[in-house]
């Protein structure tokens, strides 16, 4: 990893050493759609018309030839490797390109085509900004030959076929296909849905421009734009708080489904898209998400090759060939100290990377660490509104409407006892779609956790270590020997209380349980499970 030592004031007080941090900013992964030989050959040369550009001079013969070439050029160097056998055929290419306006912030780029006998050509890239900036202030956007090789051979991600369009709901059956795809559990793009006013001039028209969208997230992103008269479908399927409509914005991650915490996959409304900065908020907003998702999504190594790893396994090749073939020992000797030389340059990009991933790490604990001081501060402040309200004689509960479908349990618990009461996610999953049959129990349950329970321990009292009835028929009782360990936001704890209805039932129609435990730190309930007997040891 280079280093740039600043230079020293009058007084020779030496200032910190500034380091060169390399950022990856997204990852693609994709099969070409043709299967046809020159498909590969059409998709590198489209890289290659795109480095020369950047390159400030023309490319040797032997890159147009995809063969090994090397330009070094003031830092607008390139560099490409192949590997080609009647097994395989790898090509790589890795150039940078320094920034036009950011002095000291180069960019580079990594592309591996490559394809297996009888497999379709598979593509991956990686863009990386290697800049003295602490902080990188950018506007990710997929690399403009991936436009030209979408355009010209196709590209598919997983299920998808990749497009630099926005797509259009033009019908019904539209709707149904887009439902799947958000469904689809395979699915790796978040999926930008764009709704559009109503009484809008122009009904396929949404407040922020989705073909711009589109052309930036080609490859890491998906954008649909949905018609005012169609949103009702998603409603209907999702309900209101998984939905959107109306002018609004929302990004679906990947796992979403119908009993998704829709805090998870962020809405934009209307009113903020309108104003002077709104849609150029959210339009970065979501190129920065679909740039982070794809790290996280597209794994190095297994979705996407690294130029390094195939420039190494390059050279190992020929020297294998060399050595098989008989050549002089200085032949092979200068082979080995080319592969030597490789591997010490990535052993430093390597050194760099642990560099950054430490410093990311940090980054992250105190990004976390605010996070949780914000929660608690949240907390506070709600339960200050609450004693508010209470003194006034106000019941915030008091009109509060039960779900009727345990397919809406989980999101009535965020929307209403949210900062009171947490279900944990093997709650959440196992309130999907229960045997036991009486949702709206369950909920008054939870409801009284959230308040008496939660209340009394707040004021310092026994709380939830006492035994009590909830209602009729119902207690809130130790767990006894069906008490289980889990964990919480990294914290081991014990759900040794739990709600149950009478009698020693286990038809699991009629049997209530409601595991949980007291979380100090965020003063809330959280639920371990539900809504069932958990089988246990004892059990």
């Amino acid at each position: 990893m280079s280093m740039i030592r600043s230079s020293t004031d009058g007084n020779s007080n030496s200032r910190r050493l500034r380091a060169v941090r390399e950022h990856e900013i997204l990852r693609v992964a994709a099969t070409l759609v043709s299967s046809r030989p020159e498909a590969a050959e059409e998709a590198r040369r489209e890289v290659l018309k795109w480095v020369e550009k950047r390159s400030g001079g023309l490319l040797p013969p032997e890159a147009w030839s995809f063969q090994d070439y090397e330009r070094f050029s003031g830092g607008r160097d390139s560099v490409g490797v192949r590997i080609q056998n009647d097994a395989l055929d790898i090509w790589a290419v890795r150039a940078d390109d320094p920034d036009k306006v950011v002095p000291g912030r180069i960019w580079t780029t990594e592309v591996v085509i490559g394809r297996l006998a009888s497999e379709r050509p598979r593509l991956s890239v990686r863009l990386i900004a290697n800049t003295l900036e602490g902080e990188l202030d950018i506007e990710p956007h997929a690399p403009g030959f991936l436009q030209q090789i979408v355009d010209q051979t196709g590209l598919q991600q997983d299920s998808y076929v990749v497009s630099t369009r926005a797509h259009q709901i033009a019908s019904e059956a539209d709707v149904d296909d887009l439902v799947e795809m958000l469904i689809d559990p395979s699915r790796r793009q978040p999926v930008f849905i764009l709704s559009v006013p109503p009484n809008a001039e122009n009904p396929n028209q949404p407040l922020i421009d989705p073909e711009a969208l589109a052309r930036a997230t080609a490859g890491i992103g998906t954008v649909v734009i949905l018609p005012d008269v169609f949103t009702w479908m998603l409603t209907e399927r999702f309900g209101k708080p998984r939905s959107v409509f109306g002018g609004a914005v929302r990004a679906y991650l990947r796992g979403f489904s119908d009993n998704a915490n829709p805090f998870a996959h962020r809405l934009v409304i209307a009113d903020h898209l309108s104003t002077t900065d709104g849609g150029a908020q959210c339009v970065r907003w979501m190129r920065s998400l679909a740039a982070t998702e794809s790290i996280r999504q597209f794994a190095l190594g297994r979705d996407v090759l690294t130029f390094a790893e195939t420039r190494n396994a390059s050279l190992k090749y020929k020297q294998q060939v060399l050595k098989s073939e008989g050549a002089s020992a200085n032949d092979q000797l200068d082979a080995a100290n080319a592969r030597i030389e490789a591997l010490e340059r990535q052993l430093t990009e390597q050194a760099g990377d642990l560099d950054y991933f430490d410093a990311e790490h940090k980054d992250a604990v105190d990004r976390a660490e605010v996070a949780e001081e914000q929660a608690r501060a949240s907390t506070y402040r709600i339960q200050q509104l609450q004693s508010q309200l209470e003194d006034q004689g106000q019941n915030v509960d008091a009109e509060l409407e039960l779900p009727d479908a345990w397919s809406d349990l989980a999101n009535w618990c965020d929307l209403h006892l949210s900062g009171r009461l947490v279900l944990s996610p093997a709650a959440r999953h196992n309130a999907r779609s229960p045997e036991f049959d009486d949702v709206q129990t369950a909920a008054r349950c939870l409801l009284w956790l959230a308040t008496s329970c939660r209340n009394r321990r707040l004021q310092g009292g026994e709380g939830s270590l006492r035994e009590e009835l909830v209602e009729a028929g119902i207690r809130n009782a130790h767990c006894g020997a069906d008490q289980f360990d889990l964990y919480w936001q990294g914290q081991r704890y014990t759900a040794d209380w739990h709600i149950k209805n009478g009698g020693n039932t286990r038809d699991p129609t009629r049997c209530l349980r409601i595991y949980y435990f007291w979380e100090p730190n965020t003063q809330q309930i959280v639920v371990a499970d539900l809504p069932g007997h958990r089988r246990t040891s004892a059990s």
